[in-house]
């Protein structure tokens, strides 16, 4: 089914046009605003979550944004079915096996999903600033996907099919959690979003490794397809929104400056991984 994922590709990006703009302009007042960014030791909340950079009022959301999901009998339904039982055929394969690191939203594993695309190592040590920024806002673009998701509660693929998915442990925490929009694509398309903004150069990269973070979800039976278009809505919102906040702006250029700084030393990220890597998201 390429022609839907092109599609939908298509329209997630078409969506962040302004965003682009308004970080341009975010650049532009770099000069007139503090530096201030994150604390050293921002609030951690339980699960490992960090405190994001907008309060709950500030958030996108999502009910508002988003149109119900497909019901059952219609065209898009049957979509999200088809699209669905097309990513069967890749259990166990190695593309399997990455969708499955890329369900692992727990940091430090978190922080080098895109490491590859970014073509440079993504850590604690290495890259703080980056980090810290990852990190927070994974809660930003997951929180703003719940007043959906709470009002919906839509059945996860593997519900219905009662086929497997690629992380078991988390199957019962998940057949409580709605389906729709999803969190984890929310959070990995902002993540691809921002990336490229401080390194427009790998552009095309990170925004390929952002479609294809989207795909896991489906690859893992846990998202519809119509769940990962969603998630791709309220992350392009929530990277808007972020830029209203001084602190995000203020972590976006440092984050740029050290990027820069393992640019200029000739870093890379595991060539053995992304080999990996590479030949799993040929499938």
């Amino acid at each position: 089914m390429a022609l839907p994922r092109i599609v939908s590709s298509i329209l997630a990006i078409a969506a962040t046009i302004t965003l682009w703009e308004g970080a341009a302009a975010a650049e532009s007042a770099q000069y007139c605003e503090a530096n201030v960014g994150s604390p050293d030791n921002p609030k951690e909340w339980k699960h490992g979550l960090l405190e994001g950079y907008l309060p709950s009022s500030s958030l996108p959301n999502s009910l508002e944004l988003l149109p119900a999901p497909p019901q059952s009998g219609s065209a898009a339904n049957a979509l999200d079915v088809v699209e669905a039982e097309a990513t069967f055929p890749l259990r166990g394969t190695p593309r399997w096996d990455l969708a499955a690191r890329d369900a692992d939203l727990h940091f430090p594993a978190a922080a080098s999903i895109y490491s590859c695309a970014l073509g440079l190592p993504i850590s604690k040590e290495e890259t703080p600033r980056l980090y810290t920024l990852l990190h927070r806002m994974l809660t930003d673009a997951g929180l703003a996907t719940y007043q959906a998701k709470n009002h919906y509660q839509r059945a996860r693929p593997f519900t219905i099919n009662n086929q497997p998915i690629c992380t078991p442990e988390d199957e019962q925490g998940l057949r409580n959690d709605g389906s729709y929009p999803s969190g984890h694509t929310a959070a990995g398309w902002a993540w691809a979003l921002v990336l490229s903004e401080i390194t427009p150069e790998r552009r095309d990269q990170l925004l390929a490794r952002g479609l294809e973070y989207g795909r896991s979800r489906s690859i893992c039976n846990v998202h519809w397809f119509s769940d990962i278009q969603a998630g791709q809505t309220i992350g392009s919102a929530a990277v808007a929104q972020l830029h209203t906040d001084p602190i995000f702006r203020a972590d976006v250029r440092a984050a740029a400056l050290e990027v820069k700084t393992l640019r200029d030393q000739g870093k890379t990220p595991d060539g053995t991984y992304c080999s990996l890597e590479i030949e799993a998201l040929k499938q």
